[in-house]
């Protein structure tokens, strides 16, 4: 049974908000995130529903199944689901396969996107302001990274979900444009690896204290190679951190203790 209901912009922001909150709620090997996408969408669909109790239940089942995203950016794909929840619930000639096709077509795309621009990008760079605000012990640079990433990631998991909405079916065609996606993943890859090198050449730290001394003469090597590049050691030990954990598949434990005997003996010998 069809109903003539619609949803009010309330409606669409407290779904919202509960997929702020709930979409991790109970992740799961079964269905993953399916079970927050059902209760984001919930109260919508009561609304909807509110005289079928048949078709309140079909939604929800159909809103349980396997879903899978990167969540920030993944909350777009609830957004567009909500639209097109209500257009097939007030429209009996609209094609029920294109709610369950459209989250299927969009959560891999989105993960791929989300992990590369916040996972890999956005995310080291607020921690490398927040270590660069964290010295001697501050709490500015972890409060900063807090906040810094709470304000970004809820402002834009809101707005993306109304934008969803909003955009229904048009936002499929924008976000499953392949050229685009690799634009923006490259661009945003680019400005990730450059603050990341940037990071690098400022916080670590491998001044080489080694001197040779022939009498009256002394050649300080680190001169030499602050001459020939500077930060060139500190290049170095990122260059070869990142071998270690790429090429050879160190864990981030045993990079820190490699490091840490590394050190100890170039100072035991007196080269650093």
């Amino acid at each position: 049974m069809k109903t003539n209901v619609k949803l009010s912009k309330k409606d669409v922001s407290i779904a919202s908000w509960r997929w702020m909150f709930f979409a991790l709620s109970s992740h799961n090997y079964e269905r993953m995130m399916g079970t927050g996408f059902a209760h984001s969408l919930s109260g919508s669909l009561e609304k909807l529903y509110k005289d079928d109790k048949d078709g309140l239940k079909a939604a929800l089942k159909r809103n349980l199944a396997f879903f899978n995203t990167e969540p920030q950016l993944g909350a777009i794909i609830p957004g567009i689901s909500l639209a097109l929840e209500e257009t097939y619930a007030n429209d009996e000639t609209f094609d029920e396969d294109i709610l369950t096709s459209t989250k299927n077509a969009l959560m891999g795309p989105l993960a791929g996107i989300g992990d590369s621009i916040l996972v890999g990008t956005l995310n080291p760079i607020l921690l490398s302001i927040g270590i660069g605000l964290s010295a001697n012990g501050s709490a500015v640079g972890p409060l900063t990274f807090l906040i810094s990433w709470l304000a970004i990631v809820v402002t834009m998991k809101y707005w993306l979900f109304v934008k969803g909405y909003s955009l229904g079916l048009d936002a499929v065609k924008i976000l499953t444009n392949e050229a685009m996606k690799v634009k923006i993943t490259t661009a945003l890859t680019m400005i990730g690896l450059i603050v990341i090198g940037g990071v690098a050449s400022s916080t670590i730290q491998a001044p080489i204290a080694f001197q040779y001394v022939s009498g009256d003469m002394t050649i300080n090597i680190q001169e030499i190679l602050d001459k020939i590049m500077p930060n060139l050691m500190p290049l170095i030990v990122a260059l070869v951190s990142y071998l270690l954990v790429d090429k050879k598949g160190w864990s981030t434990n045993k990079l820190l203790f490699g490091i840490l005997a590394f050190a100890a003996v170039m100072v035991v010998l007196g080269i650093m």
